[in-house]
């Protein structure tokens, strides 16, 4: 009897800065749901075979892999052994991310170049090679050709003092979703991003472990707590499944209310 839980089944994912965080939760989660999953890294092997570990005890077959997003070279080496590990790729979770913070005149110019590199054109290089592969292999196991999920944030519409290479490159990653969802949709592709709010990962952990920080950021949340990366992985699990078949081009908020802009609750 199949197992309906399992709807991923025989399909295969790459997701990349899947090390820790978020990308680890998503990669998780499909695992979890049967698919076989590239685990993606740039620095932290031991991380990302926590990772590959973690979806074997699913049952389900994981390989890691060192890549950075931000070269076209290693990018196209990463789909290739994606797919002679798995023999295809079906879904691209285009997660990896990094914060190299500043205020806007002091943020140097290989600051802005490094987040910008990672964050919106490593997104494009791994998107543009999962279409280039989905048209290889041709339909497989899903009503669609293939789907791709990146990675946004609240900061793509949320200014962020003190961010701005990350926020503007979030704020290009939701337009590269939505102009590439318009262009490839009738191949029956479908690309999607999800865009968390507050998530405690270690990025933030500055944050979400001291308590007048955290305090301080639960005042942003109506909802009342702190993601987790589950929340997130979760959701990119059901993004990447039929149920979500009809869907593309589509920004998925997963904030706790960020974007509610709970500064205003008193003020109507």
């Amino acid at each position: 009897m199949t197992d309906a839980t399992r709807f991923l089944e025989g399909q295969v994912a790459v997701v990349t800065g899947a090390s820790s965080g978020i990308g680890q939760a998503s990669a998780i989660a499909l695992a979890q749901r049967g698919a076989a999953v590239l685990v993606n890294y740039a620095h932290d092997e031991d991380g990302a075979e926590e990772t590959v570990r973690r979806c074997s005890d699913l049952d389900a077959r994981a390989v890691a892999l060192k890549a950075d997003v931000s070269r076209e070279d290693e990018v196209r080496a990463m789909v290739a052994a994606a797919v002679e590990a798995f023999g295809a790729v079906d879904v691209m979770v285009a997660n990896a991310g990094i914060q190299k913070d500043a205020a806007f005149t002091d943020l140097t110019l290989a600051d802005w170049n490094a987040v910008l590199a990672v964050n919106l054109t490593g997104a494009f290089l791994s998107m543009q090679e999962a279409v280039r592969q989905f048209r290889r292999q041709g339909r497989r196991s899903s009503r669609a050709l293939g789907k791709i999920i990146a990675m946004s944030s609240v900061h793509d519409v949320i200014p962020w003092a003190g961010h701005v290479n990350y926020a503007v490159a979030k704020a290009g990653l939701a337009m590269l979703v939505k102009t590439a969802a318009q262009e490839l949709a009738s191949e029956g592709i479908r690309v999607n991003a999800i865009a968390p709010g507050a998530i405690a990962t270690a990025i933030n952990r500055d944050v979400w472990s001291d308590e007048t920080k955290s305090a301080a950021l639960l005042e942003l949340i109506p909802y009342g707590r702190i993601g987790e990366a589950d929340d997130i992985g979760e959701a990119v699990a059901w993004m990447a499944s039929d149920a979500a078949d009809y869907m593309t081009g589509h920004i998925m908020v997963i904030d706790g209310g960020m974007e509610l802009y709970p500064a205003f609750r008193d003020n109507g």
